[in-house]
């Protein structure tokens, strides 16, 4: 009896970097074996960001971001990708690339669409502050509301989805709202989600761009336009 053997999925990681030169080094040595391709995001660094990445990883492909921004730089990074999967990471050190295969564990079978979660069994936060964590847990409580789903987490943005789903993603954003517009997209098209548990640590070093209330705000609105209207199918969604 012949046995048929199925194709190892291939997997993209971006990497949104601007003046992370010294994180890189950290980041890139805990990459897993199972990326297959690892893109670095520059917006405009002015330290050795760039470099850095060639350094530590020569086969690192370097692509230019278009226009300001995170949303920006993902978007441009996800139509670099050329595999069937894609990760997205931050270049802060504040997530763990030895998650990676947890997250590519639930793509392989059946999910479409996986999120890690700070809050839920397993995952936790060392960097999170009282007001980021108050915030988190207002817009949670709103796309749960909105979507009439049970997430344990939204303003994280360690992520990996199938490539094949990406124009039904159509993102838009440009900021840090990314995340977000990614979730709601991903339920309004009825994409099979799943969350598994994260640990966020401290951005090993340098300034975080990220701005709690402005960006909030920011987040708020994408999911205020972003809300189902009547026609929206319902959100298929599971738990792991």
């Amino acid at each position: 009896m012949s046995r048929v053997m199925s194709r190892r999925a291939t997997v993209s990681l971006v990497v949104p970097a601007r003046n992370e030169a010294p994180n890189i080094p950290w980041v890139f040595e805990q990459i897993p074996d199972c990326v297959d391709e690892v893109i670095l995001v520059d917006g405009d660094s002015r330290d050795a960001t760039v470099h850095m990445a060639q350094h530590c990883l020569p086969t690192v492909r370097h692509v230019e971001q278009s226009g300001p921004g995170k949303g920006s730089a993902l978007r441009t990074g996800f139509l670099a990708a050329t595999c069937d999967y894609i990760v997205m990471i931050d270049a802060d050190g504040s997530m763990l690339p030895g998650e990676i295969p947890h997250f590519l564990h639930f793509l392989d079978n059946g999910y479409d669409f996986v999120k890690g979660s700070r809050f839920m069994a397993g995952g936790g936060s060392l960097d999170i502050t009282p007001i980021r964590r108050l915030g988190n847990q207002v817009l949670l409580a709103a796309v749960n509301h909105l979507y009439h789903t049970s997430l344990t987490d939204l303003c994280y943005g360690f992520c990996a989805f199938r490539r094949s789903f990406l124009e039904d993603l159509d993102l838009h954003s440009s900021g840090f709202e990314i995340e977000t517009e990614m979730i709601a997209h991903a339920l309004r098209s009825g994409l099979r989600i799943t969350e598994v548990p994260s640990l966020e640590l401290p951005r090993r070093s340098g300034r975080s761009n990220l701005h709690a209330i402005s960006d909030g705000r920011r987040v708020l609105h994408t999911l205020l336009s972003e809300r189902p209207g009547p026609r929206s199918a319902p959100a298929r969604r599971s738990t792991a």
